[in-house]
């Protein structure tokens, strides 16, 4: 039975807030967390040096999400965690969670994750521009 004066345990959302894709990708995800379930946490921070169950190394490679229940899973299945617990999302989670379709997502991510770098890249530059306007 959980305490009604403590406050639920959030998901915990270990992002790189240096890289412009994740940090955009993470707005949107605030935005949507209307429940307040979600505890983000930016891992490029100075600050951030990780804890016994994350490096700072690990959560800079890949997407991790630590559940209440202190679990700790990454990548795709990191992400269907999240839609799970955000209302304007959840159609999302299920549909993700259909057998097949959460290997799939897996899988794209390890394809796109050798190329996040190129695309933060051009995502900095890109702004480089527009603030120069």
């Amino acid at each position: 039975m959980t305490d009604p004066l403590l406050p639920p345990r959030k998901l915990t959302v270990f992002y790189d807030g240096s890289c412009p894709l994740c940090a955009t990708e993470i707005e949107v995800y605030k935005r949507a967390d209307r429940n307040q379930s979600l505890c983000f946490v930016d891992v490029s921070a100075e600050g951030f040096s990780g804890d016994n169950e994350i490096t700072q190394a690990q959560a800079l490679a890949r997407f991790h999400v630590r559940l209440p229940d202190g679990r700790q899973t990454s990548g795709a299945r990191g992400f269907i965690e999240v839609w799970r617990v955000l209302p304007s999302w959840r159609w999302v989670s299920i549909l993700a969670d259909t057998p097949g379709i959460a290997s799939f997502l897996e899988l794209f991510y390890r394809l796109f994750l050798p190329i996040r770098p190129l695309i933060a890249g051009c995502m900095r530059g890109y702004r480089r521009i527009l603030r120069k306007k």
